[in-house]
């Protein structure tokens, strides 16, 4: 028994032994993956965090100019200034937004508000070029900018260099409809869910229209209408996208940008032949009405 007893013992811390290495083998185990997934996951983390959301470049418009007369080099100057403006607030409001909304997000709500304001801003440069001097067109082939996703350098220009797009395309067709535009309170597009898109009525605010700008201001009238129908469409396509202040940024800003270029386009022409009418530019804003 006395001899027994030493191998009972023996087998037995062997056993206990080899129980503890497979335990302690498993916890290494264990340890070894546990501690390699931080790590991947803080690899990823600092991927989203370092990633640019990239830059937004925009065709130069100076550089497209003709001659600018004296009498608009100030106006021009000034509108060049603000397309620069325009893209490095689009800039910010990129960098500021990264992940909100759907995949169409940037388009939607940077780029294509960003297009509108830098139509009508173009517009009015070539309106102050065009009353002392030829006025030039095609410009708003310049407008639509592009997101660089790499973060590239912004090559839209400094300093009041960068470009954009002449006049505002006024393609819509003349009609009698034209002259009883409303502004938009039944505007198309809207919906009992999303709200309807509601604007001034420009055609009753108007003096009388002389027979030689007759069919420039149906065009402009009809345009109006044109825009707030796209509007609407707009709203209802981006419901819930962007923040609480999207509708205002991304639809009724650019609007009201499209519709002050529209107006002034009005105001001109009827002020070539008879008193240009004043104050209009205050039916330029529209509202949301639920």
């Amino acid at each position: 028994m006395s001899r027994a007893l030493p191998k009972y013992n023996k087998r037995r811390v062997a056993i206990i032994g080899g129980a503890a290495a497979v335990v302690l083998s498993g916890a290494v185990i264990a340890g070894s993956a546990l501690a390699g997934t931080p790590a991947k996951s803080d690899g990823a983390a600092s991927a989203r965090t370092l990633a640019s959301p990239g830059t937004i470049t925009c065709p130069d418009v100076k550089s497209k100019l003709p001659a600018i007369p004296a009498s608009a080099q100030a106006e021009v100057d000034r509108n060049l200034a603000l397309l620069q403006t325009q893209i490095q607030e689009a800039n910010t409001r990129l960098k500021n937004t990264v992940g909100q909304g759907g995949p169409n997000f940037v388009n939607n709500a940077i780029l294509g508000p960003l297009k509108d304001k830098r139509v009508s801003t173009i517009d009015r440069i070539a309106i102050s070029i065009g009353r002392k001097g030829t006025k030039p067109t095609g410009l708003d082939a310049l407008a639509p900018c592009t997101l660089n996703a790499g973060g590239g350098v912004n090559t839209g220009g400094a300093g009041g260099t960068n470009a954009g797009g002449g006049q505002a395309p006024a393609t819509a067709t003349p009609s009698a409809a034209a002259n009883q535009q409303s502004g938009g309170g039944a505007a198309a597009g809207g919906s009992a869910a999303v709200g309807t898109i509601s604007c001034p009525d420009v055609a009753s605010k108007l003096p009388a229209v002389p027979a030689s700008a007759q069919a420039e201001v149906d065009r402009n009238l009809a345009l109006l209408q044109t825009q707030i129908q796209e509007a609407n469409t707009r709203l209802k396509n981006t419901v819930g996208q962007g923040g609480p202040n999207f509708v205002n940024n991304a639809i009724l800003g650019p609007l009201k940008d499209k519709r002050v270029s529209t107006i002034d386009r009005i105001a001109i022409s009827i002020g070539r032949t008879s008193a240009k009418p004043t104050g209009l530019d205050s039916l330029a804003a529209c509202t949301l009405t639920k």
